[in-house]
């Protein structure tokens, strides 16, 4: 018998509770953070990534020439009108945000979807942009300032570290995607750090053990942003932990020197 810990703590599958939903409402801000409703989900929070619909779109990587990634979205935007002409309801659905390393061209292909009716937008190319402090501040910035307040913006990969300052921005949904990658790699996660087990032998896990408990993780980190955005604390848990990750610390710096004004928008004054 392998596990040395007991996961017996139910984790609330998210995913099948936005039945019901359409649009997100906002109950409050910490800076840009916004702590929601939708459907019966309180957010900043964590969705299945096996129960959401995701509508056709055109996947690109992230560093390519600007022809290529204006194909993407021109094909992303036809693939998801065709969606929504198949007599299929698009009130769930989530629709790909393309546009690669373009920040302008990220903005058309969201304005683009909103205005078909999609309101729920899955930020694409995720894995790459979190290992690009100055992108991914520029993006998200710029997007979340963009759109509709109304509408909802999923972060579709990101580690526990890292979901509050992405929850910072704005990002208002995040997907249990990782939870189940870094379980096959024998990575934990924690609040704070995340953990290759053959070299820090933390805990001796199974497989889908490990998924479990990565995904308590997750669940822990957004009730903790939560709690933070109510009592207006969100930007001391982002900066405490930007002392121990230099990649926190460095999208910190960038939010602070190139988007102080979106970072203030909603920050009040005492």
């Amino acid at each position: 018998m392998k596990s040395q810990i007991n996961l017996h703590v139910k984790i609330i599958t998210n995913g099948d509770k936005m039945a019901k939903n359409k649009n997100i409402e906002i109950k409050g801000h910490d800076g840009p953070a916004r702590m929601g409703e939708l459907g019966e989900l309180k957010t900043p929070t964590i969705v299945n990534a096996k129960t959401i619909e995701i509508c056709l779109d055109e996947p690109m990587a992230y560093d390519v020439p600007l022809s290529l990634a204006e194909w993407s979205v021109e094909k992303t935007i036809e693939k998801a009108a065709a969606y929504k002409d198949d007599d299929k309801s698009i009130e769930n659905t989530f629709a790909v945000v393309h546009g690669a390393k373009y920040s302008d061209l990220r903005i058309e292909c969201a304005q683009k979807l909103e205005e078909m009716g999609y309101k729920t937008l899955l930020i694409a190319n995720a894995d790459e942009l979190v290992r690009r402090p100055r992108d991914i501040a520029e993006i998200i910035s710029n997007l979340r300032e963009s759109i509709s307040p109304n509408t909802t913006l999923c972060f579709p990969f990101a580690e526990a570290s890292f979901i509050p300052i992405i929850s910072y921005m704005g990002i208002d949904l995040f997907s249990d995607a990782i939870c189940e990658f870094y379980s096959y790699l024998n990575i934990m996660m924690t609040p704070g750090s995340s953990y290759n087990l053959e070299k820090y032998q933390i805990y001796q896990l199974e497989q889908d053990e490990l998924f479990e408990y990565n995904k308590r993780t997750l669940d822990l980190v957004t009730r903790e942003v939560r709690e933070n955005i109510k009592n207006g604390t969100l930007r001391n848990l982002v900066e405490s932990l930007s002392c121990s990750s230099p990649q926190n610390m460095s999208l910190l710096r960038m939010l602070d020197k190139n988007h102080a004004d979106f970072l203030e928008k909603y920050t009040p004054l005492y």
